[in-house]
């Protein structure tokens, strides 16, 4: 992924995408502590079927600015809808924090999105997610050792097939969240929650696909979530072989057939 870096400038700062190909646009975020570089495999297959393919960096992660005062599921939704008022409609794909991002957008901005794809998708609280472990979460992933615990966390996201070059991006990552600002904002980034996005789900009309690696380990049944919300979105459900929380790095080439077969669904539609 070696294409020129672009910038949407925002009230607070600025967020960083690269666009690759032409066609109808497809735009790809990523999840909280990830780099936009987190479809580095998906990217390529996508453009050589035909799309326009724009990356997006979260505020406060990667190239983008860590000059914001908010961060999480609303502010990242109100950046898609700005990208997608400047870029023009697009099919949607979300990963973790994400996804419940897009479903926001497609609910408050229908106009603007043609289709959703949901990776791991956070769009309602987790049933065990109490005030006690929401503070120790904020414990684990507060400043001074936030790059150090998500390094030593990242492993376990991945249960399933590790990518071919896990430890040259795992560093990667490491090396970005550890530059001034950025552990910062990351940690204001893990304090989001996911009520505005299952508030939104019942006003989501638009195609869905939701695609769920086996062996997810942020939620207890994986194949019980990806059902729950696909019932919820009158969505498609695919779930991936030894896959975690990245099907679209650890199992690329099943996750671009799926995501191909379903573009081109909604480009039937259109």
């Amino acid at each position: 992924m070696n294409a020129e870096t672009e910038y949407l400038v925002r009230p607070e700062g600025r967020i960083a995408y690269q666009s690759e190909g032409d066609g109808p646009l497809v735009v790809l975020v990523p999840g909280m502590g990830d780099l936009r570089s987190a479809y580095r495999f998906l990217t390529p297959a996508l453009v050589s079927s035909g799309y326009r393919v724009v990356a997006v960096d979260l505020r406060g992660h990667g190239d983008s600015d860590v000059t914001f005062s908010k961060y999480g599921d609303a502010s990242t939704a109100e950046d898609l809808a700005a990208l997608l008022k400047e870029l023009g409609p697009a099919v949607l794909i979300g990963n973790s924090m994400a996804a419940g991002a897009a479903v926001i957008v497609a609910a408050e901005h229908p106009g603007l999105v043609n289709g959703l794809v949901l990776i791991g998708p956070f769009v309602r609280q987790a049933a065990s997610d109490s005030v006690m472990t929401r503070v120790a979460f904020r414990i684990l992933m507060a400043r001074p050792w936030a790059a150090a615990v998500w390094n030593a966390y990242l492993p376990k996201l991945y249960a399933g097939r590790l990518p071919a070059d896990f430890d040259k991006y795992r560093a990667r990552v490491a090396a970005s969240m550890r530059r001034p600002g950025y552990a910062r904002a990351f940690s204001l980034t893990t304090r989001t929650d996911h009520l505005q996005a299952a508030n939104s789900l019942g006003r989501v009309h638009t195609p869905a696909l939701v695609v769920m690696g086996e062996k997810d380990p942020d939620f207890k049944n994986p194949r019980d979530e990806a059902a729950w919300i696909a019932k919820a979105l009158t969505a498609r459900t695919v779930m991936i072989p030894e896959a975690g929380h990245y099907p679209q790095s650890q199992q690329p080439e099943l996750v671009a057939e799926a995501i191909s077969a379903f573009l081109a669904e909604v480009s039937d539609l259109a």
